[in-house]
């Protein structure tokens, strides 16, 4: 706060309040000040007129002021501090404090007691209830100093002696800050567009059409003497000339008075017929014009009557319309500003606030005040969805799609809505790493099934090429074995008898064999005695493809009853092809090996002997 040496109602202060939206001013521009209305407020601030004080209210401002240094005394034992009385300004606010302490965290308003004050002023009162006047004003002077509170004190007083004191403590209330603020906003916004309506009339009075003369007529058997035709002829005159647009306060004030007139000449034309007829039986030309009369005044009379009352009722109307219509192109106006139709649909209680007031140009000050506040209430709307479409766009970026409701949103506190935003991108990342985890596992398990499948067709395809192989290499072999059994059977011309039990012997030699050639061999005629039998020659290496299987007894099951050791078929060239929980195991493709190796054994002992 900047400070000002500047003595209250002097040249120096009121130039300097000109200049500035000063405190005492904010209940009239809030419109809820009991002396000035807003409309009078804008007037004073455009013109730089102000109007005259009386001797009457410069004596009542002279004893607030003396009041106010009496009292000052009194608000320092409440608070314990000095008060020292001073104006300030803040940026273009300003105020002028009946006291503020050194530190200025402690603001004094000081008051003339009065039966509202009394009232409401109990023990342990609160600021909070004072009248919606004090509150604002008080609200103004601590936006200036930053003050942390006032002491809001009403007293009276006879001459210098104190007769009663109330005080209750007042705090900053931030709506009614915000208030007061975008209140001052809008003010200014008006008063740089404010035309002055034309200069005000006094207060109506009325006006009488024509003031006409005495009606007089003597009458003794016949008319003697009349002014009826002169007075006929300017009643009626009058009458007619009676206006019936009535569109503004001097209107309705005339067209009262009007009816009150013709009333009145109804009461005379009917008086002064009595009077005629006191004198005479009947004078059909002088009553006849007398009727006219009166007849033409009940009629301006009746019609004036309902045309005042209808007229008030469509006046106050077009009032309320022009007030709704000024509030709906004013929200039209933001929603331009803000680039869509994203205001809440306004409206004000005009009915209200015209409610009990006596006359339109108490009516339209009253609109005026309550249309300014409505405005006010809309752009502090206008500046919070501002402020939360920046928001938005700022936090939405690439998300702009989960937010379609934007213009309900958009009307949430700013807080609310930051939440709001951040919530819904989360949510939706949230659902989205679900989605792409989801789709991942569902790849991989159709990659792991695609693989499995494929590993089991590998597999399949192998085996069936290696058993395929080994029945090939099989029956090579055994053709070749039996090949050369039969040779040799024939060689040694075998007795025919013996021919089955060599045969079976063959069979029982090469178990594995597929293709045995037994026809032939059964042809063979009978030998005596079995000279030899040739072994199958062991089956080619063939590489294996597949991973080691077969279990040492499964070998020597197929082996049965030659029993095989691990030492031994590493020593016939087949170690131990793989180790799983202490069994040892071969490839499966390698047991005609064996088989073919443990023959070539057999022939080399058997060569051997023979030698």
């Amino acid at each position: 706060m900047i400070t000002h040496n500047l003595i209250q109602s002097t040249p120096a202060w009121h130039a300097h309040r000109a200049t500035h939206f000063n405190a005492s001013d904010s209940p009239a521009m809030m419109g809820c000040s009991p002396h000035k209305t807003r409309s009078q407020l804008l007037h004073a601030r455009h013109t730089g007129l102000t109007p005259e004080v009386d001797p009457t209210t410069q004596r009542r401002f002279d004893d607030g002021h003396r009041f106010e240094a009496l009292a000052r005394p009194l608000a320092e034992a409440i608070i314990g501090e000095d008060l020292y009385p001073v104006t300030g300004s803040s940026g273009k606010l300003s105020a002028s404090f009946d006291g503020l302490t050194m530190d200025e965290s402690t603001a004094f308003e000081h008051k003339t007691l009065n039966a509202e004050l009394r009232a409401l002023m109990v023990d342990d009162c609160l600021g909070s209830e004072l009248p919606l006047q004090y509150r604002v004003q008080m609200e103004h002077q601590c936006m200036v100093s930053g003050s942390s509170r006032a002491l809001f004190m009403a007293s009276k007083w006879d001459g210098d002696k104190l007769v009663e004191v109330r005080h209750c403590w007042y705090t900053p209330d931030a709506d009614l800050l915000a208030a007061i603020g975008a209140g001052w906003n809008q003010f200014e916004a008006d008063l740089a567009a404010y035309v002055p309506p034309e200069a005000a009339a006094p207060a109506p009075t009325g006006r009488a059409p024509e003031t006409l003369p005495a009606l007089l007529i003597t009458v003794k058997g016949e008319v003697t003497a009349s002014n009826l035709a002169e007075f006929k002829e300017t009643a009626l005159t009058a009458i007619r000339s009676v206006n019936r647009e009535l569109c503004t306060d001097q209107h309705f004030a005339d067209a009262e008075k009007a009816v009150k007139w013709c009333d009145d000449i109804e009461k005379r034309v009917a008086g002064a017929k009595q009077h005629a007829l006191s004198q005479t039986a009947t004078i059909d030309q002088l009553f006849k014009a007398m009727d006219d009369i009166s007849a033409e005044a009940r009629q301006v009379r009746l019609d004036l009557s309902k045309l005042v009352a209808a007229r008030k009722v469509s006046l106050k109307t077009e009032l309320l319309t022009e007030a709704q219509t000024a509030l709906r192109e004013h929200v039209a106006a933001l929603n331009t500003r803000l680039g869509r139709a994203y205001m809440p649909a306004f409206t004000a209680d005009f009915a209200a606030a015209i409610h009990g007031k006596k006359n339109f140009d108490s009516m339209r000050a009253a609109l005026n005040a309550a249309l300014a506040n409505a405005k006010i209430d809309a752009n502090a709307t206008a500046d919070r969805i501002q402020a939360n479409l920046t928001t938005l766009r700022e936090l939405a970026g690439a998300h702009t799609f989960l937010f379609s409701d934007a213009s309900t949103i958009v009307l949430k506190a700013c807080d609310d809505l930051t939440a709001l935003v951040k919530t819904r991108i989360a949510e939706h990342a949230a659902t989205e790493l679900a989605k792409e985890a989801a789709t991942r596992e569902r790849i991989r398990v159709e990659e792991q099934a695609k693989a499995e499948a494929a590993a089991r067709a590998t597999l399949a395809a192998e085996q069936t090429a290696i058993a395929d192989l080994e029945r090939a290499a099989q029956n090579l072999a055994a053709k070749k074995f039996a090949d050369s059994a039969a040779a040799e059977l024939a060689a040694a011309k075998p007795a025919q008898q013996n021919a089955p039990q060599i045969i079976q012997a063959i069979i029982q030699a090469a178990p594995a064999i597929e293709y045995i050639a037994v026809p032939a061999i059964q042809t063979i005629a009978p030998a005596p005695n079995v000279v030899s039998i040739v072994r199958p020659p062991a089956v080619a290496a063939i590489a294996p493809v597949t991973p080691p299987s077969m279990k040492l007894g499964d070998i020597n099951a197929h082996l049965s009853p030659i029993t095989l050791t691990a030492d031994g078929l590493e020593a016939l060239g087949f170690p131990v092809a793989a180790m799983v929980k202490g069994a040892k195991l071969y490839h499966a493709s390698d047991l005609t090996r064996i088989c073919g190796a443990l023959h070539d054994l057999i022939d080399r002992v058997q060569a051997k002997q023979a030698a």
